[in-house]
């Protein structure tokens, strides 16, 4: 099979409007949760996100393609644009027939919908739907957008499997890249549900933390008195290339995908498996496709949500697969950070382990005050300060409701 590597990156989050911004944000254990400004939050339980500040939109899209797309597709087309420059590709000499999009967004254009939804309600009930309503709030737009801008004629699509979307995405490009279909895949992907329905919806299942007197300290992965995740918005990019084109053209590469795995829960809709089988066999299914052993790995980003039966279940999967060297593993969540940006969160946390691994630290999980009795205290779970060591591989995790796990290994080349 052909080998894949990464050589360009684009990060728009809470924490960073940019892949520097982002490790920078990451290295000094930012909080990005703030009062909600996207909306007047005033009725409902939880009254805060991770929202993506300081961006004015005007500033890197151009007025037509604001006007035609939901604000996921923006924060995706922007990120690309990032990206983009980073990889260093020419594309008047590349073959576009074999550079596509593969992209992941777990709920897609919501603000779109609802935008044109409550102007039916409220109005006078006369049906008059914007013809964007449709091309805007569709997944799947957010790579077409990508596509048409950059004139990448290849293999394009959106991956839909809630959070775990975009690592589904980043996934299937390398597959496809390996098989030989492609030689450079746009991948990654992009949320934006702070919005009315997005809060509402997730505070009536009861999995959004209402800390509200505290929203900077309210994601606390791990810590006992964790009540729930705090919802983020932004996009992550990867470049994903053969590593034979990248070198050819002597491109900077970030690492390599050495590994992934996918699998199902097969157990409930929203929870995951107590006993973490679902995850355990995921992060299995990685550890040998990338031919490591437990003690050749670094680093662990946890999909760590803040929940309390999640970050349960995903510890026991880890000692699960690694035993006793689960101990001796760096373990963070970056959600503690930037939030929960449902299907964008498996790119952005891609991205966290690749900045990692080229800057040789480990992100921190900030705001844990209180140790968790259910925890094992032997885990190195890397609290409130990062921790500055050599890291030459990463495995990241993501797990989505409908019992969804993803999981995928980069290594230093």
């Amino acid at each position: 099979m052909k080998r894949v590597v990464i050589t360009g990156i684009g990060a728009l989050t809470p924490i960073g409007n940019t892949a520097d911004e982002y490790k920078a944000g990451l290295e000094n254990g930012v909080s990005g949760a703030a009062m909600i400004t996207h909306f007047d939050p005033e009725h409902f339980k939880t009254k805060f996100a991770c929202e993506v500040k300081g961006l004015d939109m005007k500033d890197r899209l151009e007025h037509k393609e604001i006007r035609r797309m939901d604000r996921f597709a923006q924060l995706g087309l922007a990120a690309t644009a990032e990206a983009m420059e980073d990889s260093g590709l020419d594309l008047d000499k590349i073959n576009l027939d074999r550079a596509g999009v593969i992209w992941g967004s777990g709920i897609g254009g919501l603000g779109s919908l609802e935008l044109d939804v409550e102007a039916h309600t409220l109005g006078s009930g006369v049906p008059r739907y914007s013809p964007f309503m449709i091309p805007k709030m569709i997944p799947d737009i957010a790579p077409g957008q990508i596509s048409i801008k950059y004139g990448l004629r290849g293999v394009n699509y959106s991956t839909v499997s809630a959070c775990a979307s975009s690592t589904h995405a980043i996934i299937n490009s390398t597959d496809y890249i390996r098989l030989g279909k492609a030689d450079v895949i746009v991948t990654g992907g992009s949320e934006s549900v702070v919005l009315k329905p997005g809060i509402g919806g997730f505070n009536a299942m009861k999995a959004l933390s209402t800390r509200n007197d505290s929203p900077e300290t309210a994601s606390r992965p791990f810590d006992k008195d964790r009540d729930g995740f705090v919802l983020g918005e932004g996009a992550g990019v990867l470049i994903l290339e053969e590593y034979e084109h990248a070198k050819a053209r002597g491109a900077k590469i970030y690492g390599e995908v050495v590994g992934t795995g996918m699998t199902a829960d097969a157990y409930h809709l929203t929870a995951p498996h107590p006993e973490g089988l679902g995850a355990a066999n995921v992060i299995s299914m990685a550890m040998k496709e990338a031919g490591l052993s437990s003690t050749e790995l670094d680093y662990i980003n946890v999909h760590g949500t803040s929940t309390p039966l999640g970050d349960i279940a995903e510890l026991r999967a880890i000692h699960k697969v690694f035993g006793d060297d689960a101990f001796n593993l760096d373990i963070s969540s970056t959600k503690s950070m930037t939030g929960h940006l449902l299907g964008a969160a498996g790119a952005i946390e891609a991205i966290a382990g690749v900045l990692a691994m080229n800057h040789d630290f480990i992100p921190p999980t900030i705001n844990h005050f209180t140790d968790d009795p259910e925890i094992d205290g032997r885990f190195r779970l890397t609290f409130n300060e990062a921790k500055h060591t050599k890291v030459n591989s990463v495995l990241s995790n993501t797990f989505g409701f409908g019992g969804h796990n993803a999981s995928v290994i980069f290594k230093s080349i």
